[in-house]
């Protein structure tokens, strides 16, 4: 082997580890998008305001609730959203009298999530036997977080729900975890939501103070 290949097969050599370690090197600096995670309550302990410190642990609350996996439930009109776009529902559906939805969800939303073909528009169709639209007293579509939180507090329009029971919806009601539950071909809300309940119940402990 003559003197010139073994330099040139020193030099490919140091190249390939360079190249693995800065492979390694990437890897290691790759950070979660914050917006894809829900602070643990203990991030908020050092703000001293009580105040203060439960409106921010709100705004934590509020990348779940302005998230489109929530906000499409929770429309300003007679129709549910679809997509991070928040597109009209389709097919076409529609709040009735009741302001429930007129039209059977249960005939395209079954009690589970139904993954479809491949040749099919969308991946798929979440389900869960309760599937229906928030009442009009919880349209959050085109309001700030702060009307929402106060929304969300008033027994008047939240089904009557005290401080207690509306922590209790966030963190155990079945329809709720389909925000983290979507189906395929759906982005779920950030967190999960054992997060979302925690930090339900350190914005309770905390005053249930609303953002401005």
């Amino acid at each position: 082997m003559t003197a010139h290949l073994q330099t040139r097969l020193l030099q490919l050599a140091l190249r390939a580890a360079l190249a693995a370690a800065l492979l390694l090197l990437s890897s290691a600096m790759v950070v979660a998008d914050p917006s894809d995670t829900l602070k643990d309550p203990s991030a908020f302990a050092s703000i001293a305001n009580k105040t203060e410190r439960s409106r921010t642990i709100f705004q934590e609350i509020g990348k779940v609730v302005m998230h489109p996996r929530c906000m499409n439930c929770h429309p300003a009109g007679d129709h549910p959203l679809q997509g991070d776009d928040q597109h009209d529902h389709m097919p076409p559906v529609w709040r009735g009298e009741t302001g429930h939805l007129a039209t059977n969800c249960a005939g395209c939303h079954t009690e589970q999530n139904v993954t479809l073909h491949e040749g099919a528009s969308y991946k798929s169709i979440p389900g869960n036997p309760r599937w229906d639209i928030a009442p009009v007293s919880m349209s959050w579509q085109n309001k700030s977080l702060g009307d929402i939180c106060r929304q969300l507090k008033d027994v008047n329009r939240n089904g009557g729900r005290d401080l207690a029971l509306l922590q209790e919806h966030v963190a155990k009601d079945e329809l709720v975890a389909h925000g983290w539950d979507p189906g395929e071909g759906r982005d779920p809300a950030p967190g999960s939501q054992q997060a979302a309940g925690q930090l339900a119940q350190a914005w309770i402990d905390s005053g249930a103070e609303c953002p401005p």
